[in-house]
């Protein structure tokens, strides 16, 4: 496996964390109340749950995980289950405007701590016990990649809510 990555291959993951901090924003914000607990079906997250999965990802997955990989690669992670946390902190009982502000402050600490970095070895390895070597670099792309995912998944939420709140055919706009 090749694990050189540029400074600018880094700076330009760092640089996008930052702008999705705008685009979860923008997204995410002035929501009105009924697309907030709204559920496109019942085994599928509402908005209100994405938002406190995004806040206990960044403080408690990838910036604290990233952290443990550059500077204590040898020691064992804390164990970490985003799925339990949903029921453990009562996700659905949140407020969604708090919980809003206090992600993207998060995400405004993680940037300042990654931009704070002086030639942080992004080629330290943990040695995961089920899935093997983990780099920090994996994990720092990984971050972007679960911002991805999760700017996709509020989409299709907004989507299927239109689609059902409209009581429109959608398929003008074309293929979904």
């Amino acid at each position: 496996m090749y694990l050189y990555f540029s400074i600018m291959d880094y700076q330009r993951i760092i640089n996008e964390l930052s702008r999705n901090q705008q685009v979860f924003r923008e997204l995410l914000e002035n929501i009105p109340q009924e697309l907030i607990l709204w559920k496109p079906a019942r085994d599928k997250w509402c908005l209100l749950e994405i938002v406190c999965h995004l806040l206990d990802e960044e403080r408690e997955d990838f910036r604290a995980r990233l952290k443990h990989v550059l500077e204590t690669p040898e020691k064992p992670m804390i164990p970490y289950d985003p799925l339990k946390l949903v029921t453990e902190r009562d996700y659905l009982g949140q407020n969604y405007e708090v919980s809003l502000k206090t992600f993207l402050k998060a995400r405004m600490e993680s940037i300042e701590w990654l931009q704070s970095l002086i030639s942080p070895s992004w080629n330290n390895t943990y040695r995961h016990p089920k899935l093997g070597p983990m780099t920090a670099k994996l994990f720092l792309s990984n971050w972007l990649a679960h911002d991805y995912i999760h700017i996709r998944q509020i989409l299709k939420v907004k989507f299927a809510f239109l689609e059902e709140d409209s009581e429109e055919s959608l398929s003008y706009a074309g293929n979904w």
